[in-house]
């Protein structure tokens, strides 16, 4: 019997663990998911030493997609109380170590935390899974071809602050998990937290707005419909996303 054997390069997708695969239709141009557990792996060896070698912008943009799996799953509609155990110790893991790796990628106690925390990125993917900041990067990635992982890096804080009045607690937890001291109220807190996600990715060279990645407001209709065609993760989103709404988080990142 033939058997499936994982062995993760980078410290991103936590695919070697999760039931998902994504892919591309290159003549429609969009991507689409498919989740079985058929696509488990038999075995899956995580060796941070692996990484060790990856380029500082690759280690930038997987860190920061590992981290939006755990994001999006502590905030998703479809949250478990043990799932989010997971969640939060993989932002916990990846918020506190990816700019040390960013910086040498040849640390192997912040590569081994990295690679800890994309694994459990990885994990909360089957039970739960992503929302916006992966519905809303899909056309980002299929149509222009931006790397999944910048695309939600780009994204991640915008759609946070979209989701902050439906879950304030949730997001001042993420901010605490990250080892930002608690604010006076929840929703400083929270709103500190979201800082903190801007500040990393602009420490990581990781660019803040889709205007330097090439989008311009006249693409953002199209971006936004591709987005309301994702419905295996539109409906996870803990506040309801229209396509009105998606354009308006894609303006204020123009």
């Amino acid at each position: 019997m033939k058997k499936l054997i994982c062995v993760s390069t980078t410290s991103g997708t936590g695919s070697e663990v999760s039931p998902i695969a994504i892919l591309l239709n290159e003549e429609t141009e969009a991507k689409s998911g498919i989740v079985s557990p058929a696509l488990l792996a038999d075995a899956a060896y995580i060796d941070p030493v692996l990484t060790a070698g990856l380029p500082p912008k690759f280690t930038a943009e997987t860190g920061m997609d590992a981290l939006c799996h755990c994001i999006e799953a502590f905030t998703n509609i479809n949250a478990h109380p043990a799932v989010d155990t997971y969640a939060l110790k993989g932002i916990e893991l990846i918020s506190r170590n990816l700019l040390r790796a960013y910086e040498n990628g040849q640390d192997l106690e912040a590569r081994t935390a990295l690679a800890l925390g994309s694994m459990y990125g990885g994990l909360v993917l089957g039970p739960v899974n992503t929302h916006g900041v992966h519905c809303l990067s899909y056309g980002l990635g299929g149509k222009y071809h931006i790397s999944h992982g910048l695309a939600n890096a780009v994204l991640l804080p915008a759609v946070m602050r979209y989701n902050l009045e439906t879950l304030p607690e949730k997001h001042a937890a993420i901010a605490i998990a990250m080892g930002i001291d608690a604010k006076p109220t929840v929703a400083e807190t929270a709103l500190a937290g979201i800082e903190f996600i801007e500040e990393l990715s602009r420490k990581c060279n990781i660019p803040s707005s889709l205007a330097q990645l090439g989008i311009a407001e006249n693409d953002l209709p199209e971006l936004a419909q591709i987005a309301m065609n994702t419905t295996r993760l539109l409906n996870n989103c803990p506040r309801p996303m229209s396509k009105d709404d998606a354009i308006g988080i894609y303006k204020q990142l123009i």
